[in-house]
């Protein structure tokens, strides 16, 4: 194996979370020294659990495996590319039919312990409340905290834009009643990943008036905008009786032979690589504790649960990329300063940790004096960044990967388009692209 080439330059890499640790891990990889900033634990975001890095702070799904998944694609693109996630992933992967899931505690720990094994790597453990003006990347992610945010709009002209988000509740495998509940993938995807709780349409009428009418913690100091692709699992049940059945708690796959046909679903996903701890699938939701504990003991099976972790509404920062940032993802106004991750206007860990290695892959290209090139739109990771770039509408706000960023693409040549993508992160990954 080829020694890999020292260089001089010393990288500030502030945020210990996912888009950071793909950020270090390219660069310290490419032999830069990195000094990563995380304020973790001597800052307290109330929604971490550990000092870990990369450590999942919502769901431990990192969705679809398949390829002609847009976010399947986006990680097969980041495999390519070297992903620290992607290895980490790997290593800590609990069943979950076609989804990519992982024990959330191994894959942050793994996600540390390689970014430990480097040398050139500083971990500097306090808030940072100054931009630096050596080359930085800023990745701080949705939780950032507001004192960095007051700085940071010293650059960005226009105030910060921000949305709902929230994690959902972990309940105990062994309080769970397998009288009622029983292992199933929906459509027979080849196991049993999940546990499922059938509702009768009795059932599910009554919970559902419960939860629209309990109590909801308050929050302050942000107005009470939603992130679609994620909403509190009260505001989606206000938006019609039938609509959680026809969502998270869809039955369709998941009858069971010598039960009668279940009217709603709740699936419980394997947190942890024990199989210990299982997440509620589709309930991050913003009720106060005692209130989870009341309505949600409703469903059947999870009348005696213990829950090892309420789900918890918290406050999701980003800037309005199109206005703020370069070509590069630099700040118009410090253009030593990359953004990278959710706080740049992508949303979901895999978009995140992505847009941690494409800014490595910027900065990497102009410290060698190399001339700046785009990612290709025509890669899922191209996409979205002309998405976060070139947004043109009303309100700007956070993207998934999804197909609809390449308009270009239709199903029936999908296989070429994935072709075409894997072929240009190649190049990149082979120093081909030019």
């Amino acid at each position: 194996m080829a020694k890999r080439e020292e260089r001089r330059e010393v990288i500030h890499v502030i945020g210990g979370g996912l888009a950071g640790s793909e950020a270090a891990f390219y660069l310290l990889k490419k032999g830069y020294s990195v000094v990563l900033h995380e304020a973790r634990p001597t800052y307290e975001d109330h929604a971490h659990h550990t000092a870990d890095f990369g450590e999942l702070v919502c769901s431990n799904s990192l969705k679809s495996k398949a390829l002609d998944n847009a976010c399947g694609l986006l990680k097969e693109e980041m495999r390519r590319l070297g992903s620290i996630m992607m290895e980490s992933a790997s290593l800590s992967e609990v069943p979950a039919g076609n989804a990519l899931s992982v024990d959330r505690e191994s894959f942050a720990a793994s996600i540390t312990a390689k970014l430990l094994s480097f040398p050139r790597l500083s971990v500097v453990r306090e808030e940072v409340k100054k931009l630096p003006d050596e080359p930085t990347i800023l990745a701080t992610g949705p939780l950032t905290s507001p004192s960095l945010l007051e700085e940071l709009g010293r650059y960005t002209e226009k105030e910060h834009l921000s949305f709902f988000d929230a994690s959902a509740p972990i309940v105990k495998k062994d309080s769970i009643d397998f009288k009622k509940a029983y292992f199933k993938s929906r459509y027979e995807q080849g196991d049993e990943s999940y546990i499922n709780c059938p509702f009768t349409r009795e059932e599910y009428f009554s919970f559902v008036n419960e939860l629209i009418h309990a109590e909801r913690a308050q929050v302050h100091g942000f107005d009470t905008q939603y992130f679609e692709g994620c909403l509190p699992v009260e505001v989606l049940a206000s938006r019609g009786v039938e609509t959680l059945r026809h969502g998270p708690l869809k039955p369709f796959g998941l009858g069971q032979e010598g039960m009668p046909k279940p009217y709603a679903v709740v699936q419980l996903r394997q947190d942890t690589k024990l199989g210990d701890y299982f997440n509620i699938v589709g309930f991050q939701t913003n009720l106060t504790y005692p209130e989870q504990r009341r309505v949600f003991s409703m469903i059947p099976g999870l009348e005696n649960a213990e829950f090892l972790r309420y789900g918890l509404m918290h406050k999701n920062a980003y800037v309005d990329s199109p206005h703020a940032l370069n070509e590069d993802l630099t700040l118009k106004n410090k253009p030593n300063v990359y953004l990278a991750g959710q706080l740049s206007g992508v949303e979901g860990y895999v978009e995140s940790a992505a847009m941690g290695i494409v800014t490595a892959y910027f900065l990497d290209r102009k410290l060698q004096g190399l001339p700046f090139l785009p990612m290709p739109k025509e890669t899922m990771m191209g996409a979205l960044v002309d998405y976060i770039l070139h947004f043109r509408g009303g309100r700007f706000e956070p993207m998934n990967a999804n197909w609809a960023l390449m308009p270009l693409v239709d199903k029936r040549h999908r296989e070429e388009a994935i072709a075409r993508s894997l072929s240009l992160i190649d190049a990149i990954a082979e120093g081909k692209h030019e």
